[in-house]
């Protein structure tokens, strides 16, 4: 009896402070009411309470997903589309999550399916696929502005599925093909006028070459022909010079000099008196001047 005395008292103090010690994770605030009136916030770590007086609500501060179910929205083409999307977002004022509002999550899908049929419903099929990044702002932008008194900050918003009626898909389907078809004929088309314009290209350049090449061709003989002609023209010169030398009042003796030189070239053996001009051109010509006779005589003997 004595033992039972000491034992149950022992229960009931371990009962208490059981009930009196509250724990909070680094990821969980602590609402803390009294009699059903807030009191204060429990940050994380080891807390007391007074056990049947108080009771601690506990809350994740953690990022959260919303899943908004799918939902079908009339566009503005007048087409019925399917679509979802998902919310994330973050417990930032604890008091303002658990008062302000009964069920922040549930708050926020009914928001999020209200706005995204108003956002989409302004556009067309076409547009809501092709700006999903557009829509994700805009019902990010409302769901921000209308959430503010609910003490959660909206992160960002994601559009999953834009399912638009299955023959519209198909329809959809050919005209992307449609398209793919028509790009790759073009691209065909550019390469075939990219291969015909280099083929030009080339062919210009080798009439241009050939052109060049004649240019140079035209030119090298008229070269040729300009120092022929001079070189004729000095020749001429030169006999002009060695007749006005010469044969000014003698034609007969060139005459003859010119028979001479032919014969020469011949290899024919033509006597030449001494007694005629022609040996002292010859003798100029060679370099030799000739003697009288007389003195080739005296010289002789």
């Amino acid at each position: 009896m004595a033992l039972s005395i000491i034992i149950i008292p022992a229960l009931i103090i371990v009962f208490i402070l059981s009930k009196s010690i509250v724990i909070i994770r680094p990821v969980e605030r602590g609402l803390v009411e009294r009699f059903g009136k807030y009191i204060k916030t429990f940050g994380d770590g080891l807390h007391f309470i007074i056990p049947v007086v108080d009771t601690v609500r506990k809350v994740n501060v953690t990022e959260q997903m919303v899943d908004v179910p799918e939902q079908t929205v009339i566009t503005q083409d007048k087409l019925n589309t399917k679509v979802d999307a998902v919310v994330y977002y973050k417990i930032h004022d604890v008091k303002s999550s658990a008062y302000n509002v009964d069920n922040h999550r549930a708050q926020l899908t009914s928001l999020t399916r209200t706005t995204l049929r108003a956002v989409i419903g302004k556009m067309t099929l076409t547009d809501a696929n092709e700006q999903r990044d557009e829509i994700n702002r805009r019902v990010e932008e409302v769901l921000t502005e209308e959430t503010k008194t609910y003490g959660v900050e909206v992160l960002r918003v994601e559009i999953q599925t834009i399912e638009p009626p299955l023959d519209v898909q198909e329809a959809m389907n050919e005209v992307v093909k449609a398209e793919q078809k028509k790009t790759a004929a073009g691209d065909l088309a550019t390469a075939k006028e990219i291969e015909a314009d280099g083929f030009r290209r080339a062919e210009i350049k080798k009439a241009e070459g050939l052109k060049q090449a004649a240019i140079l061709e035209a030119d090298g003989e008229a070269k040729a022909i300009t120092v022929v002609a001079e070189a004729e023209a000095e020749r001429i010169k030169v006999v002009n010079e060695s007749i006005q030398k010469y044969f000014v009042d003698n034609a007969v003796d060139y005459k003859k000099l010119e028979s001479m030189v032919g014969a020469l070239k011949d290899g024919t053996k033509i006597i030449v008196g001494t007694d005629t001009e022609l040996v002292n051109v010859i003798g100029d010509t060679a370099g030799v001047v000739p003697l009288p006779k007389k003195e080739a005589q005296v010289q002789s003997e």
